[in-house]
Parts: C-alpha cells; structure tokens; sequence
C-alpha cells in the first residue's frame, strides 16, 4: 500500500507491459513509451499491426517491400529479443507481410536468425533462387544442420548402438569370454542350490560379437509437401547419422507424387536438403512401393514413413503394400510428423486403417527419436513405446 501521490513502482511496470502488449496511444493505459521502448514497440507495429486503422495510434507501422527497411527491422528485433523470440517473430513476418521474395536477397539471408522454419522456407524458393543467393541460403542450412547435428547426433549413436549390442545378445555363447555372467546368473536363480551355495547355468546369456557386417536394414520414406518441411530438416539430419553407423543399411527417399532416392546424399546433409523439394501433390503409395523394392531381409528391416498421410495416389494399393511388408516381418512405423511442434493435422481415417494393420502411427518430436529407433532395433512393441514415452514427455 502507497501513500496518496506516491509512486508505485509495480504498478507503473505492469502498466509500460500492457502499454507493449496493446500498443496504441488510445490503448487505455495512459503510459508513453520512450528510447528503446518506444523501438520495441515500432518493431512490433511494424509486424502485427501493419494494416493501422482508427484508434490504432502509432502502432500501424509496416515493412513494405523494401530491403534495407526489412533488414534494419531484423536488426531491431535481434537487438529487443531473445533468439527463440526472433525466429517466431520472423516466421510470422514470412506469412504475414509475404517476405519470401526478399529472403532471395543475399543481405537478407546474412541477416536473419537461422532456424528450421527458415530452412524449410528456403527449400521450398529451391528451385527459383538465383545464383547470387544460393550461397548465402547454403551457409544459413548449414548453419542449422550444423547445430541439429551438435544436439542429435551423440544421442542416436548412442541409443542405436547400444540397441544393436542388446539385439545381438546370443544363448549360445562359444567361449567363456563371450559369457554375460551377471545376465547368466539373474537368468538362472531359480536354479540355485541352498546346500552348495551356488547356482546351476542350465541357460547362458552371451555378447554377441561385435559385428561388421549389416544387422539392421533402415528406409526413411518422407513425404514433401509444404506441411512436412520441419519434418524433412530433421530426417535428413537423421539419416545422415544413421547411414554413419556401420550395421545399418540406411536408405532415404523423398516423395510427392515422384520418388527421388536420396541415398547417396547422406554423407552430406546439406547438399541431401537440397535435393529435396517442398510442395507439390503426394503420392504415398508410389513412395512405398519404391521403398518396399529396397528392402532385402525383411526380418530385418525398419522401414519409417513420415507422412501426414493425405494420400493422392490409390489408398487401397497402399494399405495393401504396409500389410505385405508387416506380413513378412517388416517393423513398419508411421510418425506423423518429426519436429518439435505441437500435433500436426493428418488424415485420421488412413492412421485408423493402419493401426487396424498394427502398425502405429503417431508424431515424434527429434529429442525422443533416438529412443524410437533403438526401440525398434529391439522389437519391441513400438505403440506401446510411444504411449508410455510420449505420454510422458507431454506431462
């Protein structure tokens, strides 16, 4: 409680907020803004209130079309905000004002705060870049790959060899070496003897030798279409560190509603990313036929559709491709989506009709991925793996 004519502190910041929030001089607040608010404020204008209007005061700003106008903007803004803050504010800049074009400028590209939305956007302008800007758009994908890379890459590796040296676990160990003592033992309790004090190894558990030769055949099968770009940022990346790793055979393709393989791009993200091209119509069941003629031992084979499963090709023909593929031993998943965004639309009959087939179908943020994949390598039941593991990342 203040004295009549006192100043509060609190309250005079909770009004300078809503005065941000709201914008305007006729926002009720009563409040100015001044020096670096006041730039704060024209930045935001400039994006959410681009269209002024009565009543609307200052904040009516705009970016037009101008270049150097846009990137003194993406200045301000790296200036005001955290960059988490900025790439949303440039994502919405993208949709809203229909900055694309710009994004083609060089000095633009230099500019802005890389992040996956920017990448997907540059893919999708792939085929109408000009020359001039194709490097700088490279150095942004790189920039990103580089980081999704850095944050990714020693988890997968980890989980999926750790995964593959569970799998090759043997009950027939050849020398005494190769005996896995504790699991032998835990394996064998209730064959101890209370009088000897010992335990009776009727079953061994074994290593299985380290193994150079391929274990586990793995086919990444995205879909293309503007929706998935996050999705495709993100697959690629994977497929990448997957196609390093010796027992897999990783293959990757892209479709809409033509199949382009990939695979001999994983050695290089980038230039992987570049090959890709966002947009178009989708033909998913094209894309698994094409992948289905890839696999070689069935058995074992992951074979991992991103999609949002709106199909433009025939519906029954792929339902009947999946049921093949399962029906031979193919551990077949869907995810709906691979990105840290929230649940993606897709279409809910075609993710029944292949839950009825027991394959599963669901989005998966790149954090829990490398735990799918192991996972899968292990065959274990994957719906329940991403009840019991997405469930709890949601809460």
């Amino acid at each position: 409680m203040t004295a009549r004519g006192d100043v509060d502190p609190a309250a005079d910041e909770r009004l300078r907020r809503w005065r941000l929030v709201l914008g305007g001089d006729a926002d009720g607040t009563g409040c100015a803004l001044s020096g670096a608010d006041a730039r704060m404020d024209g930045a935001l204008a400039a994006l959410y209130n681009r269209d002024g209007g009565e009543g609307q005061g200052e904040r009516s700003g705009g970016l037009g079309a101008s270049a150097p106008k846009v990137a003194r903007w993406l200045d301000d803004i790296r200036s005001y905000f955290p960059s988490t803050v900025v790439q949303v504010m440039q994502k919405d800049a993208v949709e809203r004002l229909n900055l694309t074009r710009l994004l083609l400028e060089p000095e633009m590209l230099e500019a802005v705060e890389p992040d996956v939305h920017l990448v997907g956007t540059l893919l999708s302008l792939n085929r109408v870049m000009p020359e001039r800007a194709r490097e700088s758009a490279r150095a942004v994908v790189r920039k990103v790959v580089a980081e999704l890379e850095r944050r990714l890459t020693q988890k997968t590796r980890a989980a999926v060899t750790g995964a593959l040296d569970r799998s090759a676990r043997t009950h027939r160990p050849r020398r005494v070496a190769d005996i896995d003592w504790d699991r032998t033992i835990r394996a064998n309790l209730k064959n101890y003897l209370p009088e000897r004090g010992t335990v009776v190894p009727s079953r061994l558990v074994g290593y299985g030798r380290r193994q150079r030769a391929v274990q586990r055949e793995v086919v990444l099968c995205i879909d293309q279409s503007g929706s998935m770009a996050a999705s495709v940022v993100y697959s690629s990346v994977f497929g990448a560190v997957l196609a390093s790793i010796r027992s897999l055979r990783t293959s990757l393709v892209v479709f809409d509603t033509s199949v382009v393989d990939l695979t001999d791009q994983l050695h290089d993200p980038v230039e992987l990313l570049f090959g890709t091209q966002l947009g178009g119509g989708t033909d998913i069941n094209r894309a698994i036929a094409y992948g289905q003629g890839l696999i070689t031992r069935p058995t074992d084979s992951i074979f991992i559709l991103i999609s949002d499963l709106y199909e433009g090709g025939v519906r029954e023909e792929m339902l009947r491709r999946v049921a093949q593929m399962t029906a031979a031993g193919v551990q077949v998943i869907v995810l709906l989506a691979l990105s840290d965004e929230g649940a993606p639309f897709y279409d809910r009959d075609n993710a029944a009709a292949l839950a009825a087939l027991g394959v599963p179908a669901f989005a998966c943020t790149p954090d829990a991925f490398p735990g799918l994949m192991a996972a899968a390598i292990e065959r274990r039941d994957i719906g329940g793996w991403a009840e019991r593991e997405l469930g709890r990342a949601a809460t």
